[in-house]
């Protein structure tokens, strides 16, 4: 059985990661593509990662979020990047790792990561 400080610090963990992943019209959404051939393509795993990352680092103005299908099966898994007043960036078959990778040059540094980007893998 948890004792009552174990079960409290899971509750503020999972709080936190709700609150990443609320709207609020000022903030960056970062959606992953979860329908079925998402989920199929590793999509969970790579929410997973932009979960935490943003977690981790802090990032008060990042909301992720899931979304049904996006429309490009043969790019799964997919994450767009919606940021107010700039385009929509699409990044395809998206690991952990690369998302790892752009949430620090993308969100942190606003560096696209273009090689990770649909244009250069259509």
């Amino acid at each position: 059985m948890k004792s009552l400080e174990e079960l409290r610090a899971i509750r503020d963990k999972a709080r936190s990661q709700v609150i990443l992943r609320e709207n609020s019209d000022n903030a960056v959404r970062v959606l992953v593509g979860m329908a079925t051939c998402g989920i199929a393509a590793g999509a969970r795993p790579v929410l997973n990662a932009l979960v935490e990352e943003v977690a981790k680092r802090g990032l008060q103005n990042v909301t992720v979020t899931q979304t049904g299908c996006i429309g490009i099966c043969q790019f799964e898994p997919v994450v767009e990047i919606v940021a107010p007043g700039q385009e929509k960036v699409t990044y395809v078959k998206m690991t952990p790792e690369k998302a790892v990778r752009v949430v620090n040059d993308h969100l942190v540094n606003g560096n696209v990561v273009t090689e990770f980007t649909i244009g250069a893998n259509s």
